[in-house]
């Protein structure tokens, strides 16, 4: 038995990275010995590329994310919702703060996009901006993906309570929209 005790906290990092490159150097030895006992040789020549000079891929490697995600997108027809829902949810972005504060996009059909209104008078204040909003939109989303935005003011207001109201009645119904 030694009397040493090693505690490792006395070497050098130079020594520590150049024991542990040693290492890995017969580890790998090993390895290779290991698949040369089992006749599974290392490939001795490179792996071929394809005609472009990109390595070609197998169905089964694994594709980047990004990739991946573009892909199934594409597959699923799912591109334009998609890209919809990506412009829905940065709206303020592409409307500005002052407008995004008063409206928001309910949704998209046959290149109509349906914005609602929290008062009449920024309902009307996107009806004077749609030819300018249809241009902004299909900046974000491709041309003529856009036609047309119908804007939505907001709805009934409060029925008011008395005397006065007329049962069945639906209230002043050209006031609000």
């Amino acid at each position: 038995m030694s009397d040493e005790i090693s505690t490792g906290g006395g070497q050098s990092p130079k020594g520590s990275a150049a024991r542990g490159a040693a290492l890995a150097r017969e580890k790998l030895a090993q390895a290779k010995s290991d698949a040369l006992k089992r006749g599974q040789l290392p490939r001795s020549e490179p792996r071929r590329r394809s005609g472009s000079g990109a390595a070609r891929r197998d169905a089964g490697d694994p594709l980047p994310f990004g990739r991946a995600i573009r892909d199934l997108l594409a597959a699923r027809g799912w591109e334009q919702p998609v890209a919809v829902g990506g412009v829905f949810g940065r709206w303020p972005e592409i409307v500005g703060p002052d407008l995004a504060a008063h409206t928001r996009p309910e949704s998209f059909e046959d290149g109509e996009v349906l914005v609602a209104a929290d008062s009449t008078a920024w309902a009307t204040q996107v009806r004077l901006l749609a030819s300018t909003l249809v241009k902004r939109l299909n900046e974000e989303l491709g041309d003529g993906t856009v036609t047309r935005v119908k804007v939505r003011g907001p709805g009934a207001g409060p029925r008011p309570e008395g005397g006065l109201r007329v049962r069945g009645s639906r209230g002043p119904g050209d006031t609000y929209g």
